[in-house]
Order: structure tokens, then C-alpha cells, then sequence
């Protein structure tokens, strides 16, 4: 169970932030047979493919389609706000990814075309690419599959009198790597404090219309 709202906005993006069950990266194991090598040591073409398998995630839970958590984060983060334009060094801590990983997924979207990148001095900026063919599809389906809390929380924030508000459930556990139906139909949300019930249901009807499904 995560918490979103004002007193997290800087983790907004982030679902796993304050999750108890631990660090959100999966641990790497060298394969079998790394070292099975003869001669005096691995070649550079060994090395390379060691780094590759060493680096290599499991798809997520969320949408298995992709290659890992950290993919789906970083572009549903990006192309869920055309008008967001983030540093390498924003995103890696919006979505809690190592600045490398980022790197190699900035590259990687880049060359699809997905994104556009420009120089402002030392520091390289990135920004949605909406006039790509394939943006509107696919904002739609990153934003459902992993942009539930910044969705919900740009919902919520006008709302007065919540206190805090969390998702649980399917999707909070399909998020946290766990097997289950998929696709996750309704969204869970526990609202905390005293907000205005026509408000707050006027909120999460718009929620529900971006995300697709019912959030509540």
C-alpha cells in the first residue's frame, strides 16, 4: 500500500516509493555456465554478453509486453505529459532507476522515435515526441498500465480535505511484481479525511475516464 498526495508530490510517478516490502530492483544472478570459458580469461564478445544478462529484468506484472518495470516507468512518465520535459537526472529520481538504466532507455527510445532529446548547456532535457505516428497509442496504454498514481494524485490534489490516500489491491500488487489477472480491472483507492463527497466523486470520474476503468 503507497501513499500519494501533497506531502509526496516529488514521488508522484514513483508507486513503489514507500513500500514496505523493500528495495523495488531485482537482484542479479550470473547465469550458469558464465565462466565456462577456456583460455586465460573471458573475450571482449563473453563480456559483453555477461554485462547484457547481468543488466536484464524480469517484464512486468503490469504489461508483460515490455522488458522491464523500469521501461514501462520512464515512458509512461514521459509521454503521459507532452508538455514534460525532464533531465536524465529528474527521471531517474521521479521513477527511483539507476542513471545508467535511464540512459540506455532514453537511447533506446530516441531511436524508435519515441522521444526528443536537446542540450541546455551540460545537461540533456527529454520530452515526449508527439509527433510521432505511434504517441497517442501509446501514452494511452503506458498512462493506464503505470501511470495510475500520477493520474490519480493530479485528481485528487484539488480535492480539499483529504488527508492521504493510497491504491491497494490488484493493481498495487500487479505493480509490486505480482502474478495475477491481467489486465487489472477496477482500481482500489482508500481516500483518508473529511473531502466533499461531489467533489471528490467528480475526481475520480475524471480519473476513471483517462484510466479507463473504474477508480474507487
Amino acid at each position: 500500500m503507497t501513499a500519494f498526495g501533497a506531502a509526496c508530490r516529488p514521488c508522484l510517478t514513483r508507486f513503489g516509493a514507500t513500500r514496505d516490502a523493500g528495495p523495488g530492483g531485482t537482484r542479479a544472478h550470473a547465469p550458469r555456465g558464465i565462466c565456462d570459458s577456456t583460455g586465460p580469461g573471458l573475450s571482449i564478445r563473453k563480456l559483453k554478453s555477461t554485462l547484457l544478462i547481468v543488466d536484464r529484468q524480469p517484464a512486468p506484472a503490469l504489461l508483460p509486453i515490455l522488458r522491464s518495470q523500469q521501461q514501462g516507468e520512464i515512458l509512461a512518465l514521459l509521454l503521459g505529459d507532452p508538455d514534460l520535459e525532464l533531465s536524465l537526472t529528474e527521471i531517474a529520481a521521479r521513477t527511483s532507476t539507476p542513471h545508467a538504466s535511464v540512459h540506455r532507455e532514453i537511447e533506446r527510445a530516441e531511436r524508435a522515435g519515441l522521444v526528443v532529446t536537446r542540450k541546455l548547456g551540460n545537461t540533456r532535457l527529454v520530452r515526449a515526441n508527439t509527433a510521432s505516428p505511434y504517441y497517442a497509442g501509446l501514452a494511452e496504454v503506458l498512462t493506464r498500465a503505470f501511470g495510475v498514481p500520477a493520474v490519480l494524485a493530479e485528481a485528487l490534489r484539488p480535492v480539499h480535505g483529504i488527508a492521504a490516500a493510497y491504491i491497494y489491491g490488484s493493481w498495487a500488487a500487479r505493480h509490486d511484481g505480482q502474478a495475477g489477472q491481467r489486465p487489472v480491472g477496477d482500481i482500489d483507492v482508500l481516500v483518508l479525511g473529511e473531502p466533499d463527497r461531489d467533489q471528490l466523486y467528480a475526481a475520480l470520474s475524471d480519473a476513471e475516464e483517462r484510466l479507463g476503468r473504474l477508480a474507487g
